[in-house]
């Protein structure tokens, strides 16, 4: 026997510009036909982790979706073209440009090793819009009005970057165990400038903010972090922002996942 494939998967490269990196997309679509104004689409990041487990969550629960509350919709992971789970561009991707005194006080990763490149997450972004987006519409039936993306850790971070400066981009925002010690105090000034912004979009969003129990021993803080800024933006629910918030029980930073992946799931494409 050959090896294994995800049922209704395929896979592709595409570059960030002519010439530039190639990003390893996964799609997978629903067997069910589309509904009129098309599939809702999540958006997921770090793919080469967390794609085959979004995938076959969803394949499971749409089935049945008015027992699980979870619609059929086409999953797009943005990943890279090889088989480790994560890659060292992610610190790159996912993070805005970042003084050398604060990446001189984030928690040390491995003592004498340098940060990779970082700051470059106005330019992955724009590669999901101009070039990924266009793609993916191109090639399937999406609803525009119902788009998600999710991201962990450094992903997480992106995910609330997004909605702090772009909040249009997407419909609904999930954010696992986001990396706000990264820049806090700039996370805290575009959450500030956030309520403003709000009334100008017009629609209502959605953010799930989530971490694992086990994170609160990070010396990070990163479940006070998530915390803090869960309060703060969930005062927003009338300016047009839904938030929630959950800590996994038993869950530490990468355990978290599968739970993580289950609840995203629900929380976008709920009916």
């Amino acid at each position: 026997m050959g090896a294994y494939a995800l049922p209704g998967t395929e896979q592709f490269l595409l570059r960030r510009e002519e010439g530039g990196q190639p990003y390893r997309i996964m799609v997978a679509a629903p067997t069910q036909k589309p509904p009129s104004q098309g599939y809702p689409v999540l958006y997921a990041l770090d793919a080469n982790a967390l794609f085959g487990t979004l995938v076959e969550a969803l394949r499971v629960q749409s089935r049945r979706p008015e027992k699980t509350g979870v619609l059929p919709a086409v999953v797009v992971g943005i990943g890279y073209p090889h088989d480790c789970p994560f890659d060292e561009s992610r610190f790159c991707d996912f993070t805005m440009p970042t003084p050398r005194e604060v990446l001189e006080s984030l928690p040390v990763r491995t003592p004498g090793q340098p940060w990779p490149e970082t700051g470059g997450a106005d330019a992955f972004r724009r590669f999901i819009e101009s070039r990924l987006k266009p793609r993916i519409e191109r090639d399937y039936p999406i609803d525009r009005s119902r788009q998600a993306i999710l991201g962990h850790s450094l992903g997480g971070l992106f995910v609330l970057q997004t909605l702090l400066t772009q909040p249009h981009t997407f419909h609904s925002y999930i954010a696992g165990s986001p990396s706000v010690h990264w820049n806090k105090r700039l996370i805290e000034e575009q959450a500030a400038g956030l309520e403003a912004c709000l009334p100008r979009f017009g629609g209502a969003l959605k953010l799930l903010i989530t971490v694992g129990e086990l994170e609160k021993d990070h010396p990070s803080g990163m479940n006070a972090n998530a915390r803090v800024l869960y309060e703060r933006l969930s005062s927003l629910a009338g300016k047009g922002l839904h938030t929630d918030f959950v800590e996994f029980a038993g869950e530490g930073h990468v355990s978290v996942l599968p739970g993580l992946a289950s609840r995203a799931l629900r929380f976008a494409l709920g009916e």
